[in-house]
């Protein structure tokens, strides 16, 4: 019974990071951004099955008797530089702006999402999808809402401060 348990667990890590990954996908791919649904759950399931597969090989060797001397910390390291080197792909500069940087970051919380639940820490996963959809849904409902209209009037009160002035066209 006990191994029945173990193997669940072992089931169920990754399958909530792919859920949890899936949430956060979601949004992206509602917004229509790069990096959407199925990208967010792919990194979701690779960040846990690298912290998993390391914590079961050290397991291993630990109950064999052997000297380990891997470090479990390295292998989330370069999850989490590899997940960067993704994220990085995302950002593109275009017409004088810089986009995807908030696709990017999500990555990278998809990336931390899935070590959390690579490691069993569910709670810390499940607060982590709460916190992005706050953050992505939330924020962008109030920043499309309150802060895009006053950067729009920001930028043309300059330009009609000119034209009352007569400098228009000069």
């Amino acid at each position: 019974m006990e191994e029945l348990a173990g193997l669940l667990e072992l089931i169920a890590r990754p399958l909530v990071a792919v859920i949890g990954a899936g949430i956060l996908g979601w949004e992206r791919e509602v917004h229509k951004k790069p990096a959407g649904l199925r990208t967010q759950m792919m990194v979701g399931l690779g960040a846990s099955m690298f912290t998993l597969a390391t914590l079961e090989f050290y397991r291993g060797m630990s109950l064999a008797g052997g000297t380990v001397r891997i470090d479990p910390l390295r292998v989330v390291e370069g999850v989490i530089g590899g997940i960067g080197f993704l994220g990085a792909g995302c950002i593109i500069q275009a017409r004088g702006s810089v986009e995807g940087i908030t696709t990017a970051a999500t990555i990278w919380v998809v990336g931390a999402l899935g070590v959390c639940c690579g490691l069993g820490y569910y709670l810390f996963a499940a607060t982590t999808v709460l916190l992005g959809l706050i953050v992505l849904s939330g924020l962008g409902f109030l920043e499309k809402r309150v802060l895009e209209p006053r950067r729009a009037r920001r930028k043309a009160t300059p330009r009609e401060s000119h034209e009352l002035d007569g400098d228009a066209g000069r």
